[in-house]
């Protein structure tokens, strides 16, 4: 779905974002991939998958260290 309209920034971007580039908040995200600096519209659902995206990462980290 996309996020940021301006910019043509899906949620699976901001994801890989969060992933792969540890971008953990809107300047970073702005920085990494240029949304959220138009309009501004978009920046409420941005935080938001920043925000679910940070949350599974670390559950997955938390689970992998419990497993090794």
């Amino acid at each position: 779905m996309y996020i940021c309209i301006c910019k043509n920034v899906t949620d699976r971007q901001i994801r890989q974002a969060v992933y792969q580039q540890d971008v953990s908040n809107i300047r970073e995200l702005r920085a990494c991939l240029g949304a959220c600096d138009q309009c501004g519209k978009c920046a409420r659902d941005a935080r938001d998958v920043i925000r679910d995206a940070t949350s599974e990462r670390m559950m997955l980290e938390t689970h992998s260290a419990m497993a090794s």
